[in-house]
C-alpha cells in the first residue's frame, strides 16, 4: 500500500478517496435499506458531495477567492450549497418514491435540512480535500525533480566518463607515438587539449583568455597540417592573462580564415591575427590574402549572423563586429567590453 501511495498520481488518489466514500455511504446504508437502494442512494450522495467540493476548489475558491473578490465569493458559495441542496433532494425524494417506496412520500423540511447540513459538511471539508491534493502535487512534482536529477547526474557522470577515458587512451597515445614521431605526438596533445577545452571550459559562462587563445592556437595548429603547401600565420597578442570572457566568441573568425580564406591547393597562404586590450575593451581582428581568382563577394555566412546573435545577448549595442572585403583581403573585425 505504502508502495501504492508514493507511485499513484494525485488523478488516482482521488479516485482511491471517492471510492472510499462511496464504500462508507453504502456500509452506512445496508443495515436499513436493500442493497439496491442503498447503492443508488450512495451514488446520488457523492455525486452531490463532489459537485459541491470540486465546485469549491475547482471554481469559485480560484476564480473568486483567490482573486480578493471576497463578497461575490460568499454569495456564489451560498448559492451552490442551495442549489445543490435542492437538486439533492428533488433527485434523491424522486428516484426513492419511483423505484423503492411502495407508497409515495411527499418532500419534508426534515429531509431538505439533513441534505443542506450534509452539503454544508461537504463544503467545509472541500478546503482540506484541497489542501490534500496541493500537498500530493507538491510531493509528486518533487519526486519526479529528483528522479530527473538523479537521471541528469547519471547522464553527467556518462558525458564525464567517457571523454576522459578518451584523453586517457590519446595520452598513452601521445607517450608512444613521441619516441618514433615526436610532431606527430605534438599534434595529438594538442587535440587532445581541444577535446578537453570542449568537455571542461565550453560549459562555462566565462574563460580566461589565456586558455581561449590556447584553444584557437591548438585549432590553428591541427589545421594547418591540412593543407597542402602550408600557411604563414602571425598572432599578435597583447593584453593580460588574467582576463576573462565567454568561450568560443573569437572561434567564428578563425574558423572563417581557413573555410573561406585560405586556397588549399596554392602556395602563399598568409593570415594574420591580433588580439590587443584597449582600455576597457577587447580587440580581435583576422586578415587573409584572397586567392588570385577569388569567388564573387556575398553575404557573411551562418557563423557571423549566429555570432552577432550571440553577442547582442551577451552585450547589447556595447560591441563592434565588421567584416571587410577588398580587392585582395578579407578583414574581420571584434571590438567587446570587458567591464
Amino acid at each position: 500500500m505504502r508502495i501504492f501511495f508514493s507511485k499513484a498520481t494525485p488523478v488516482q488518489l482521488q479516485f482511491l478517496v471517492w471510492g472510499f466514500v462511496f464504500l462508507l455511504n453504502l456500509l452506512t446504508y445496508l443495515p436499513e435499506d436493500p442493497f439496491f437502494q442503498a447503492l443508488s442512494s450512495s451514488g446520488i450522495n457523492c455525486f452531490f458531495y463532489a459537485l459541491i467540493i470540486y465546485g469549491n476548489i475547482s471554481l469559485l475558491f480560484p476564480r473568486l477567492y483567490e482573486k480578493g473578490q471576497f463578497v461575490w465569493y460568499v454569495l456564489a458559495s451560498l448559492a451552490l450549497l442551495t442549489a445543490a441542496g435542492i437538486a439533492h433532494t428533488l433527485i434523491a425524494v424522486s428516484v426513492y418514491n419511483h423505484f423503492f417506496a411502495k407508497t409515495p412520500e411527499p418532500l419534508n423540511q426534515a429531509t431538505f435540512l439533513y441534505v443542506s447540513f450534509a452539503g454544508i459538511v461537504s463544503f467545509m471539508l472541500s478546503f482540506v480535500f484541497r489542501i490534500a491534493l496541493a500537498y500530493f502535487r507538491v510531493k509528486r512534482q518533487a519526486e519526479q525533480m529528483l528522479e530527473q536529477k538523479s537521471q541528469a547526474e547519471l547522464n553527467l557522470l556518462k558525458s564525464q566518463v567517457q571523454p576522459h577515458f578518451l584523453f586517457n587512451t590519446l595520452n598513452n597515445i601521445y607517450y608512444e607515438a613521441y619516441r618514433e614521431a615526436p610532431r606527430t605526438a605534438l599534434l595529438i596533445g594538442r587535440l587532445s587539449d581541444i577535446m578537453r577545452y570542449f568537455v571542461d571550459e565550453s560549459p562555462k559562462e566565462k574563460v580566461s583568455l589565456a586558455t581561449e587563445v590556447k584553444f584557437l592556437e591548438n585549432y590553428i595548429a591541427l589545421e594547418e597540417i591540412r593543407i597542402r603547401h602550408g600557411v604563414n600565420t602571425t598572432f599578435h597578442k597583447s593584453y593580460e592573462e588574467e582576463l576573462f570572457l565567454p568561450p568560443m566568441l573569437l572561434m567564428t573568425f578563425v574558423e572563417n580564415l581557413f573555410k573561406h580564406g585560405i586556397d588549399r591547393g596554392a602556395e602563399g597562404n598568409h593570415i594574420h591575427l591580433s588580439l590587443v586590450r584597449e582600455g576597457d575593451s577587447l580587440l580581435f581582428s583576422t586578415e587573409n590574402v584572397l586567392p588570385l581568382d577569388p569567388p564573387p563577394a556575398t553575404k557573411p555566412g551562418f557563423g557571423l549572423h549566429n555570432l552577432e546573435k550571440r553577442l547582442n545577448l551577451l552585450y547589447g549595442p556595447r560591441f563592434v563586429l565588421t567584416t571587410t572585403r577588398t580587392a585582395t583581403h578579407f578583414q574581420a573585425y571584434l571590438k567587446i567590453p570587458l567591464v
